[in-house]
């Protein structure tokens, strides 16, 4: 087993700044495959290595797996997927909570060039059904909360043609497979050897839109390395590190910071399978595991310092990171002097995205902005006219596209519209805005769209506005995000009520319980205004813009319903 690097003065793994960016290069072979060229090869040369720590939410582990339990699991259930009929490029829709069974099916399909579309588990039969039809599903795996879900569909799309139940023990519900049983059935053995190559699908992506549902972004193997830049400039990982992000495994930064980037620096992965956040107990599970490098979004470290982070022996802790948002100076502040002066280092990256630009060990930290571009990402900040933008003027954060780095999106699955867009002129628009100071730092300023950022989550208006409307009392709904210190932003709606319809508490009560059961819990409103009309575009577009204004001051008298 490797040690674990527990000395805060050890040298970063970025060297210069400047010299790393100039050298760093990605060169993905063309016959590639992640779970043979990274996770195998570190079994045939250090089988005994520990790659996967898993634990409960009450801190005590569910299982310590070296590589080579990692391969050997990955082989199961790929033979397994194979023995069912699924084939390369076929969609497999994943949606488990943090166990071991996630990595299983994951690695097991991608070994065999299948793509898996990984979901958060808190997703309702809505989201569910919406994306098995549009990934064109041909096999969902999940566990018996989930198989109550899509059974809770009804008919299923017609591509859909095996439902694999994680049972954890118990009886497989009637129609479906069971996980385990179909795993033990096809056993150890031979998989494809030469299986994809690297412009090969490999995984699915469902993001949040503002006039649309989810997007789907379509990554290619190459994925499989783009995260080795995360993982090694920004993460500071070296072999035996101790590495947890947290993160829903649906989420793109499960790839971030618990997938192939970590393994190929040979640090450890740590999944903790957590209810609703406590800080005491992530800081008792930090200290009792020796966690080494930890990960999680500003949401949660503002809710860890708010505890006695000197009560807990954080020693083995010695770096730290975030992304989701920009964490504030206070809460930066705060940490360093509870955790005996540990520097939070903020990244910022997209699904779409590996990491594109961060704060690193190397280079000095300013409170408050993203840092600097990622060593193998050419960043900027571009004006209205598509070149450069002055020194802190505020433009569009863009990726130079061509050639295409390793870690950037192939395009919006089925969707040139959405892809055209995105990509112009041989840059990747983001869709988010920043200026760049003298130095060379990013600084971020917000949205060019409506996407609304609660909670580390991002959730698209459109969602929720289409929930609303289905209630019998609605005619129309506008949302948008309100801040809020804890949140980021809160999800706030604008309604306009049926003729007979009155305002009331009751009402506000039952409209937010429709929009839980209608889409994922974290995306009801935990505001309602009631309204008579709502701004619009010339076009009938809801002019989300003027509501958030609205927050701002008030909702003019002739708009408010009482």
């Amino acid at each position: 087993m490797s040690t674990i690097p527990t000395d805060r003065s050890a040298p970063p793994r970025m060297g210069d700044y400047d010299d790393d960016r100039a050298s760093f290069r990605l060169d993905v072979p063309e016959r590639f495959n992640p779970v043979l060229d990274i996770i195998e090869r570190w079994a045939q040369e250090s089988p005994d290595d520990l790659a996967l720590v898993s634990l409960d939410g009450a801190g005590d582990t569910i299982a310590r797996q070296s590589v080579a339990d990692l391969a050997l699991e990955s082989r199961r259930a790929a033979r397994a997927l194979l023995a069912l009929g699924v084939r390369k490029g076929d969609p497999v829709f994943v949606m488990l909570p943090r166990i071991p069974a996630w990595y299983s099916v994951l690695l097991g399909a991608i070994r065999i060039g299948a793509v898996p579309m990984p979901a958060p588990n808190l997703l309702t039969s809505r989201d569910i059904a919406y994306r098995l039809e549009r990934g064109e599903a041909v096999v969902a795996v999940t566990d018996a909360a989930g198989a109550g879900k899509v059974d809770a569909i009804g008919a299923l799309p017609p591509a859909m043609a095996h439902q694999i139940c994680w049972t954890d023990g118990a009886a497989a519900p009637e129609g479906w497979h069971s996980l385990e049983g179909i795993m033990e059935e096809a056993g150890d053995g031979e998989t494809p050897s030469d299986p994809t190559s690297r412009d090969d699908a490999m995984l699915l992506y469902f993001t949040s839109g503002t006039v649309s549902y989810p997007k789907m972004v379509l990554h290619p193997t190459s994925y499989g390395l783009g995260h080795v830049g995360t993982a090694r400039f920004w993460h500071d990982l070296r072999p035996g590190d101790l590495h947890w992000t947290v993160t829903d495994t649906g989420w793109a930064k499960a790839a971030w910071g618990g997938l192939f980037g970590q393994w190929h620096e040979r640090a450890s992965v740590v999944q903790v399978n957590l209810g609703k956040p406590d800080a005491d107990a992530i800081l008792a599970l930090l200290s009792r595991h020796r966690i080494t490098s930890f990960c999680a979004p500003p949401t949660l470290y503002r809710l860890l310092v708010q505890t006695d982070l000197k009560a807990h022996d954080l020693s083995a802790l010695r770096h730290c990171t975030s992304a989701g948002e920009p964490l504030n100076a206070e809460v930066l502040r705060v940490w360093a002097e509870g955790v005996d002066g540990l520097t939070v280092f903020d990244g910022y990256g997209q699904t779409e995205t590996t990491c594109l630009v961060a704060n690193y060990r190397a280079v000095p930290v300013r409170p408050g902005s993203m840092g600097k571009p990622v060593p193998g990402w050419d960043v900027d900040v571009l004006d209205a006219d598509g070149r450069p933008a002055a020194t802190d003027e505020v433009g569009d954060i863009a990726v130079r596209a061509e050639p295409r780095p390793v870690g950037l999106f192939r395009g919006y699955h089925r969707d040139p519209e959405a892809t055209a867009a995105r990509f112009r002129d041989g840059w990747y628009y983001t869709g988010d805005r920043a200026r760049r100071d003298v130095d060379g730092y990013f600084w971020f300023e917000g949205r060019d769209d409506d996407i609304i950022t609660s909670s580390a989550y991002r959730i698209g208006p459109f969602e929720v506005e289409s929930a609303l409307i289905e209630h019998p009392a609605v005619v129309e709904a506008g949302v948008v995000g309100k801040p809020d210190p804890r949140r980021t932003e809160i999800v706030c709606a604008f309604v306009i009520l049926a003729e007979g319809q009155e305002p009331s508490d009751e009402l506000t009560a039952e409209l937010t319980d429709h929009a839980k059961q209608l889409t994922a819990p974290y995306k009801y409103p935990r505001e309602i205004h009631y309204v008579r009309e709502l701004p619009k575009t010339v076009s009938g577009k809801i002019r989300r813009t003027e509501l958030r204004d609205w927050l701002k001051t008030s909702i003019p008298e002739d708009v408010v319903r009482d």
